[in-house]
C-alpha cells in the first residue's frame, strides 16, 4: 500500500504555530485541512445554526411550502414517501413528525425493494389516493421518475419532489422539486442528503409560519442519522446539522431512537460519533428494508410508546445478524468469482451477476469487493425472469454516474452519485454492459489508480500525544467525507513485548515504544503482519489515534491501518 502525504510548505506551519500558539503537531494537520484563515478557522471548530442558509435560496421552495400550507389550512391529507435506506426513511420520519408538530395530517409510506423496486412506485401513488392525499411529497428520491410523476398527476395528486441525487436532462413534471444539484439552483450548499433537504423543506415551512426554530433543532437528530450514514460531505451545513444532531441524539425523547442506541450498544454517557452511527445504528436500520418492511423503521423512529420501540429495535437487530450471514454468503460467492472470471491483470473494473443472490445485501457486497481488489465494483442480483438490480461502489478516478451513462444503452435504469450508484438491467444485456463498462475504466483509470493508497496528514511522534493533542482532534470532528478522521504515520517505532492475534485470529495487538515513550496499538484485519511485528526492527504505522475505553479507563492507542518495517519512501502530493 502506497502512503501519501500532503507535501506541507514548513513557512506555513510556522505561521500556524505562531499565530494559533498551537504544537506543531497541531499545526501540521491545520495546514493539511486548509484550516489557516482565521474565519474559516473560527467558522470550522464553533459549528452553529446561524451557518445554516436561508431555505428560500432553493428552487421551488416558496411553491412547496405554500402548496403544504395550503394542505395544513384544509386539514387535506399529505402522503410522504420514502426510500427504504437510512437517509430516506430518517427523511421520511423527520419530515412525518415535522408536519404533523405544524398541524398536518400525514402518512407515512416506505416501498418494498423486491416488488417495487428503487424510487416512487405506482403502488405507493394509489396508496396515497386511497388515504385521500392530493399532495405526494418524496425524500430521496423522485428526481428521475417521469413516467410516476405522471401517473400521480393524472390521478389528480400534485408531487413535490425532495431528493439530493444528479437530475437527468428532463426533470419530472412535479409541482415542485427540491433538490440543490439542479443546474438553475443556487443554492450556495450542494452536498446535503435527502434528510437534509428534508429539513431544509420544514425550516421553509417553521419561517413561513412563523413557528419557534426549536422544531427544527429538535429533528436534527433523525437528520444527522440520514447525513451521517449516507456518507455526503462532512462540510458546511452538514457539519452544523452532525454536530446538534449528535448532541439531540444523547438526549432525545424519541423512545425507538433511544433503544435503538441501546440495542446497538452506544453508550450514552459519551460523545456519540458518526463511526458509531456509520458502523452500529445505521446497519440496523437498513436491515428492515433490505430483508423485509422498512416501513418499521419509520415506526420505530417515530413512535412514542416504549414497548414498541423496544419490540421493534430488537426485531432490527435480529434482522440485521440475519443480514450479516446472508451478505457474507453473497461476499464468499463473489469472491470466488472474481478469482475464477476476472482477469485482473487486465480488467480495471469488476461487474458481476448471479441469480439467487439477496437484493438487499448487493450494495454492501460491491463496498467488500471494491475494497478487497481497489477497483470500481458492481453486484447485480437477478430474478428468476432475469430482471437485475445492482449496485456500485467506485474508487478515486472513476465517476460511476458518469460511467452509467456511458453505458445507459443496455440498463433500463440508473441513479446515484460519482462514487456509489444503483442500476437496473435485464440478464440478456450483461455481458455486453460488461465490455462497455470495462472500456469505460480502462480509458479513465491508470495503473497508478489501481495501487491502494493510504493519504495521511502528517508524520507525528508518541510523545505528541497528550491532552491536549486529544482535545483537538475532538474539535476536528464531527468526521466524515471531505472531512475524514485525521490519519498519521509514526515512523520507527519498536515493537515491546510480543504481538497478540485476537478476536477470530484476523486482529493483533501489540506495543510500539519511541524514546521513552510507549502506546498501544491495536490492527484489526492486520494479523498477517505478525511475523514483521517479531522480527525486532524498527516498524511503520499508518494510523488514526483514538480514546480507547476499558472497564471504564480511558487511554489512547493507535488504530493501525497499515504496517510496515521502516524505510525512507515516502510519496508527497
Amino acid at each position: 500500500m502506497q502512503w501519501i502525504f500532503p507535501n506541507l510548505q514548513s513557512d506555513q506551519v510556522r505561521d500556524t504555530m505562531e499565530h494559533y500558539q498551537v504544537p506543531e503537531s497541531i499545526a501540521k494537520v491545520m495546514v493539511a485541512r486548509g484550516l489557516t484563515e482565521l474565519d474559516k478557522t473560527k467558522e470550522f471548530f464553533t459549528p452553529n445554526i446561524s451557518q445554516l442558509h436561508n431555505p428560500f435560496l432553493l428552487k421551488d421552495m416558496d411553491k412547496a411550502v405554500n402548496r403544504i400550507i395550503q394542505n395544513i389550512d384544509s386539514d387535506t391529507p399529505i402522503f410522504i414517501f420514502g426510500d427504504y435506506d437510512v437517509d430516506g426513511t430518517t427523511a421520511a420520519s423527520l419530515l412525518f413528525i415535522g408536519l404533523q408538530n405544524l398541524g398536518a395530517t400525514v402518512k407515512t409510506y416506505i416501498p418494498n425493494r423486491e416488488k417495487e423496486g428503487y424510487g416512487v412506485s405506482e403502488m405507493g401513488i394509489d396508496k396515497a389516493a386511497k388515504f385521500g392525499a392530493n399532495l405526494f411529497i418524496t425524500c430521496d428520491c423522485g428526481i428521475n421518475a417521469i413516467n410516476r410523476v405522471n401517473y400521480a398527476n393524472e390521478k389528480g395528486i400534485d408531487v413535490i419532489i425532495t431528493d439530493h441525487h444528479i437530475p437527468g436532462e428532463i426533470l419530472p413534471n412535479a409541482f415542485a422539486i427540491i433538490n440543490p444539484k439542479q443546474v438553475d439552483c443556487e443554492y450556495p450548499f450542494k452536498g446535503l442528503c435527502g434528510g437534509g433537504v428534508a429539513l431544509k423543506l420544514l425550516s421553509g415551512l417553521v419561517k413561513r409560519m412563523g413557528y419557534s426554530f426549536d422544531l427544527i433543532t429538535d429533528l436534527m437528530d433523525l437528520a444527522a442519522l440520514g447525513t451521517s450514514a449516507d456518507l455526503v460531505p462532512m462540510r458546511d451545513e452538514n457539519r452544523v446539522i452532525v454536530h446538534y444532531g449528535l448532541q439531540t441524539l444523547r438526549s432525545t425523547r424519541r423512545p425507538g431512537i433511544r433503544e435503538l442506541l441501546k440495542i446497538s450498544k452506544v453508550d450514552l454517557e459519551r460523545d456519540i460519533s458518526v463511526t458509531q452511527v456509520v458502523f452500529h445504528v445505521a446497519p440496523r436500520i437498513n436491515a428492515a428494508g433490505r430483508l423485509g418492511d422498512a416501513n418499521r423503521s419509520v415506526e420505530l423512529l417515530t413512535t412514542r410508546d416504549t414497548g414498541i420501540a423496544i419490540e421493534l429495535a430488537k426485531e432490527l437487530d435480529e434482522e440485521n445478524l440475519s443480514r450479516r450471514a446472508i451478505q457474507q454468503g453473497v461476499v464468499d460467492e463473489a469472491l470466488f468469482m472474481v478469482n475464477s472470471q476476472v482477469e485482473l491483470e487486465k480488467d480495471r473494473a469488476i461487474v458481476l451477476g448471479s441469480r439467487g443472490w439477496h437484493q438487499g445485501v448487493v450494495g454492501i457486497a460491491a463496498s467488500k469487493i471494491k475494497e478487497e481488489f481497489n477497483r470500481p465494483t458492481i453486484i447485480i442480483s437477478f430474478d428468476e425472469e432475469g430482471n437485475g438490480k445492482g449496485s456500485a461502489r467506485s474508487i478515486r478516478g472513476l465517476d460511476l454516474y458518469s460511467a452509467l451513462s456511458a453505458s445507459s444503452e443496455h440498463l433500463l435504469n440508473y441513479g446515484g452519485h460519482a462514487m456509489a450508484a444503483g442500476l437496473a438491467i435485464h440478464e440478456s444485456k450483461l455481458n455486453e454492459f460488461r465490455k462497455v463498462f470495462l472500456s469505460y475504466a480502462e480509458s479513465t483509470l491508470s495503473e497508478n489508480d489501481l495501487e491502494p493508497k493510504l493519504y495521511l496528514d502528517t508524520e507525528i511522534n508518541i510523545l505528541d500525544l497528550n491532552s491536549r493533542f486529544m482535545d483537538f482532534m475532538k474539535k476536528l470532528g464531527p468526521f466524515g467525507p471531505g472531512n475524514m478522521r485525521p490519519k498519521f504515520a509514526v515512523m520507527r517505532a519498536d515493537v515491546v513485548g510480543n504481538p497478540k492475534i485476537i478476536g477470530n485470529g484476523d486482529h493483533i495487538r501489540f506495543r510500539i515504544k519511541q524514546k521513552h515513550s510507549v502506546i498501544d496499538v491495536i490492527g484489526f484485519g492486520l494479523a498477517n503482519y505478525y511475523q514483521d511485528l517479531i522480527m525486532g526492527e524498527p516498524v511503520d504505522i499508518a494510523c488514526v489515534v483514538e480514546t480507547n475505553v476499558w472497564k471504564g479507563r480511558e487511554s489512547t492507542q493507535l488504530n493501525a491501518r497499515d504496517i510496515r518495517l521502516s524505510s525512507s519512501s515516502r510519496v508527497l502530493l
